[in-house]
């Protein structure tokens, strides 16, 4: 049994990717003014979550925040306010001008800094019930630039004008009772669709890199304060294509892994999958359901509780059905409860 310190707080931290993504600017917006079926169905599980702080990835966002004001509209209507928000210009859809995946074509979704049809496309968005403070923004940062990264270029141009990003990385402080507690985010692209370079499985693993990078003082770090690093990392520790070197260092020195879990993935378990089914968070076709989505407080934080958000077929999770988690995304919302120590 867990002690909880004295003037302690305690505060759950989420993230999930809602897969709120259309095939135009804009798009996302009406859907979610008009109520669009898919809206409901994540309204529905982030009003379950009851999260005092969620990181969004996977949802289109708009230079002036109105589609992330609109869904804050919406959870306040349900019955789930987020006060404070925070969204930013990522770089998905943002233009080079170059061919930086080397298929000697210009202007595609996957030329832009980060693969998009138009800025803003799967983006990130932080809601909270909890103030926040200065963000610290790292989404422009060079690959090139990155301490001891893996980086392949198919050009010098390249080189000089690629960013490490998919989409954003971002140090949130989140100002508790106890002191900030800093959100160290990203939503790393996946380790697949290139050559034989391995060009995405690099691009991946650095993403998270850059975090390791910034805790050990490099980059602008470290925070000053605990700090959790949360988001798509985009890698299983066991299953799946990807790159694990730096998870595993990570998760086995400067951050713990709480290793949350549900029971709709344990109950819809992949055969041919070697890790814990009841971790995974994604459920895909092809390369089944995987653990991609992650939440890893610094050592010495202390873990109350974790869950993912994923009920079984005849038992709702919260007052959750599996439909409706089906309906809303493929992959599940994973949170952990942090017990922060004010003294």
């Amino acid at each position: 049994m867990l002690t909880a310190p004295l003037h302690a707080e305690t505060i759950r931290v989420a993230t999930w990717s809602p897969e709120l993504t259309r095939k135009g600017p804009g798009l996302l917006l009406r859907d979610i003014v008009e109520g669009e079926a898919q809206v409901e169905a994540v309204v529905a599980v982030i009003r379950a979550a009851e999260a005092d702080v969620l990181l969004l990835t996977g949802i289109d966002m708009d230079l002036r925040g109105a589609t992330l004001a609109e869904l804050a509209n919406r959870l306040e209507a349900a019955g789930a306010p987020y006060p404070h928000l925070f969204t930013a210009a990522g770089n998905t859809g943002l233009r080079s001008g170059l061919d930086l995946d080397g298929d000697e074509r210009l202007d595609e979704p996957e030329d832009a800094q980060g693969f998009g049809r138009f800025p803003g496309e799967g983006g990130m968005a932080l809601l909270s019930r909890l103030p926040l403070g200065e963000v610290v923004e790292l989404t422009g940062t060079l690959w090139r630039d990155l301490p001891g990264g893996d980086p392949w270029f198919a050009s010098a141009a390249a080189a000089e004008a690629q960013r490490l990003s998919s989409v954003a990385h971002w140090d949130v402080p989140v100002l508790t009772t106890a002191g900030p507690l800093h959100l160290l985010t990203l939503a790393a692209g996946p380790p697949v669709f290139d050559g034989e370079e391995d060009r995405n499985g690099r691009r991946a693993e650095d993403e998270l890199r850059l975090w390791q990078v910034y805790l050990d003082g490099a980059l602008g770090g470290p925070p000053q304060g605990p700090a959790v690093v949360i988001g798509k990392l985009n890698v299983d520790p066991v299953d799946g294509e990807g790159r694990r070197a730096v998870f595993a260092a990570l998760t086995g020195g400067p951050l713990q892994d709480p290793a949350p879990e549900g029971p709709g993935g344990a109950a819809e378990a992949d055969a041919t999958h070697e890790g814990p089914p009841a971790q995974d968070t994604v459920d895909w076709d092809g390369p089944g359901n995987l653990r991609v989505d992650y939440i890893l407080p610094q050592s010495g934080l202390t873990v109350a509780a974790s869950g993912v958000l994923w009920p079984e077929e005849a038992a709702p999770l919260g007052g959750l059905s599996l439909a409706t988690v089906r309906a809303a995304s493929r992959h599940r919302l994973v949170w952990v409860d942090l017990v922060l120590d004010g003294e």
